[in-house]
């Protein structure tokens, strides 16, 4: 059912703006990660290249992607426009990275947190969809961002990734969870919805306590091989699971609320004020 008084999924966003979230959130939450580690200035630019690659994903959705440029013509309400140019300032500081200019990388992080919040934002702006108009999905794509970059930084740089992105890396997965289940407990008005969050749930669980479990391995093993192999657990788990929520989000629990209709016409029946 597309259309009816019973909830029924959105149409209108598909695997192209869910990647979007996906490559975007762990993009920005990789220069994070890479900005308090002290990273290596390509790591900005490949975190700079996944946010790159979601906002194309989702201009393809668009039957002309150059009518994508219309994004940028209304800032002062719509977050999707925010989104765009929070990117433009995020790509500027990552030349400013590449350029070795002072505070570059302080304003990278900035910046990339901005987009983080612009996408939480985005979906909290869709009234009609329960499962993203709820107010703590905004924390929660954050948390996520934050978890899947510094769990990619993990997984590509390894035993050097550094302290801070182990730290950021195990408060992001604490974070997520928390705010996962809090989240998810105000959806029970949305049995559909429930149930695809669920079914995913089962993986998110698993991936959030598996790199927490591996952070934690990492702490008291030896540097070498079995840190690098825990380390490389750590991160993939922290990102699948939380690009495999992304996805379930956005294309399998996005249940429209449907409509009540509290009073119908009735043949042959006078009608009353």
């Amino acid at each position: 059912m597309s259309f009816g008084p019973n909830p029924w999924l959105q149409q209108h966003w598909d695997a192209r703006a869910a990647a979007n979230f996906m490559a975007g959130g762990a993009g920005s939450g990789m220069i994070v990660a890479a900005a308090l580690a002290g990273g290596p200035r390509w790591s900005f630019v490949l975190g700079a290249a996944l946010v790159a690659a979601g906002l194309g994903a989702v201009a393809l959705e668009i039957g002309r992607p150059l009518r994508s440029l219309n994004v940028y013509f209304n800032p002062r309400t719509s977050w999707m426009s925010r989104e765009a140019i929070a990117a433009l300032v995020l790509f500027a500081c990552i030349a400013a990275v590449w350029a070795a200019l002072p505070l570059a990388r302080t304003a990278a992080t900035l910046a990339a947190l901005a987009f983080l919040y612009c996408q939480g934002r985005i979906l909290r702006a869709s009234k009609g969809i329960p499962a993203w108009r709820e107010p703590r999905i905004v924390p929660l794509i954050v948390a996520t961002g934050l978890a899947e970059g510094s769990g990619l930084w993990l997984l590509v740089i390894g035993p050097g990734a550094g302290w801070p992105a182990w730290l950021l890396c195990a408060g992001a997965l604490l974070a997520r969870w928390v705010l996962w289940r809090a989240w998810r407990a105000r959806l029970a008005t949305v049995p559909r919805a429930l149930a695809a969050i669920d079914r995913a749930g089962r993986l998110y669980r698993a991936g959030t306590a598996l790199a927490l479990a591996a952070l934690a391995l990492a702490l008291f093993v030896p540097a070498g091989a079995a840190q690098s192999w825990a380390l490389a657990a750590a991160g993939s788990s922290a990102l699948a699971a939380g690009l495999w929520f992304k996805f379930t989000l956005v294309t399998r629990a996005a249940f429209n609320q449907g409509f009540a209709l509290t009073q119908l016409p009735v043949r042959g029946v006078r009608r009353t004020r």
